[in-house]
């Protein structure tokens, strides 16, 4: 008998697909959670609320990690290059470099493979408006109810917000919603980050802020040259700029 497994980010959409699973009452077994260990704050305190009610329900939580440290892959393994140079750490994860997405992916995958073999089905989080995402991640295993029942992002956001998960982090005195100030909370070194978004986490989150200019001036002292040290460089002049 097939288990049913949620993969969840903890962002708006997959947290949204899970609190409905639950409310529809769809079978599931297990919660996967990924950890990067460079998540925002609010995803972490997300995951703690959900961890409670997982455990009232008797759903079972697993949370996987990367099998060598962020911060490692990014700044410190020797990656050697066909032309015979090496570098030094994979540098920003983004753009056509997604190395972390792609770790993330197959441990999950390799995870799910180990427990259950072929007998599982995995939720996926993605809204009914990811045109591209949807044609690419639908397969014999992976389900998209998200799509089934026609949620997009904004439906998604909407509805966790209606359940009181708002993602807030704290800005001097007050609270900042992210999604008011960034397109997608992923992690919050994403070298996918936009203008907008980097300007509004000068303004309103400048801890992150900071910590993304030491992480990549760490890169750029790291290697001398390259398509890593040139990726940083421009990434490091809008952060600079605000």
């Amino acid at each position: 008998m097939d288990k049913y497994i949620a993969s969840v980010s903890f962002g708006k959409d997959s947290l949204a697909m899970l609190l409905m699973l639950i409310e529809k009452r769809y079978k599931l077994d297990e919660v996967v959670f990924y950890d990067t260990g460079m998540e925002f704050q609010a995803i972490y305190d997300t995951r703690d609320r959900i961890k409670q009610l997982l455990e009232k329900k008797n759903i079972k939580y697993t949370e996987l990690q990367p099998k060598e440290p962020f911060l490692y892959k990014m700044l410190e393994k020797e990656v050697h290059k066909r032309d015979g140079t090496i570098q030094y750490g994979y540098g920003i994860c983004g753009g056509r470099c997604r190395w972390g997405t792609s770790e993330k992916n197959n441990t999950i995958s390799k995870y799910l493979k180990s427990q259950y073999r072929q007998d599982y089905r995995e939720y996926i989080g993605i809204a009914a408006d990811e045109t591209k995402r949807i044609e690419k991640e639908r397969t014999e295993h992976k389900l998209l109810p998200l799509v089934d029942w026609n949620m997009t992002e904004k439906k998604c956001l909407e509805y966790c917000y209606s359940k009181g998960f708002e993602w807030k982090e704290s800005y001097k005195e007050n609270d900042i919603r992210l999604y008011d100030i960034l397109d997608r909370v992923s992690c919050w070194c994403c070298g996918n980050k936009n203008n907008k978004e980097i300007e509004n986490m000068f303004l309103y989150l400048p801890q992150y802020w900071r910590q993304n200019i030491e992480l990549l001036k760490k890169i750029i002292d790291k290697n001398k040259q390259g398509v890593v040290v040139e990726k940083a460089k421009e990434k490091l002049k809008k952060y600079e700029e605000g």
